[in-house]
């Protein structure tokens, strides 16, 4: 494992092999899924925080993750598609937290892709939060500033420090430490 600086400030990552999906069903049958947990207890020594990045798909990498957690956050684009896909990881959660993570807490549902003026996408959220999923009270827009920050690989925070997006990130951090 290699633990790359970056130029900002408290932020270090830990990138993953291009590799991966070839050498997941090498790791299935011979990494305990339990083995992310261990690095992460050694790693929680250096860090007051560690966030583990994982592909919208459930399967290995996944699951040692969420063996790993302590707490999740699901994001969750405003569609029907998310929506089931929002469901099915809950139902994941629930059987990890049975086997393998007890502590295992969805911290919040974060919402993607918002668009505001849009009645669809307003109606999703009220019936997400009727349900009782814990919907966190921040909503990220839609917009191309992310696209763009992706591809210029500059967090958003410093590529439009004053953009709405970015004022709606700072709202969710502060929404998340209030419930800590």
């Amino acid at each position: 494992m290699v633990i790359t600086e970056t130029s900002y400030d408290n932020l270090h990552l830990v990138t993953a092999s291009s590799d991966l999906p070839d050498l997941q069903s090498k790791l299935e049958s011979k990494f305990n899924i339990n083995k992310l947990r261990k690095l992460l207890v050694e790693l929680s020594e250096d860090y007051e925080r560690i966030y583990i990045d994982t592909p919208p798909s459930l399967n290995f990498y996944t699951f040692s993750a969420l063996v790993a957690a302590d707490s999740l956050m699901i994001p969750f684009d405003c569609d029907s598609f998310s929506r089931q896909a929002l469901y099915r990881v809950i139902e994941q959660v629930e059987e990890l937290r049975l086997d393998h993570n007890e502590s295992l807490k969805v911290e919040g549902v974060v919402i993607n892709q918002f668009i505001g003026h849009t009645s669809l996408h307003q109606n999703l959220v009220d019936e997400l939060l009727a349900e009782g999923l814990p919907v966190l009270p921040v909503y990220l827009s839609r917009s191309v500033k992310m696209r763009e920050s992706h591809e210029v690989s500059v967090p958003i925070i410093h590529l439009a420090p004053r953009h709405k997006l970015t004022r709606e990130f700072f709202g969710l951090l502060d929404a998340l430490e209030r419930a800590v």
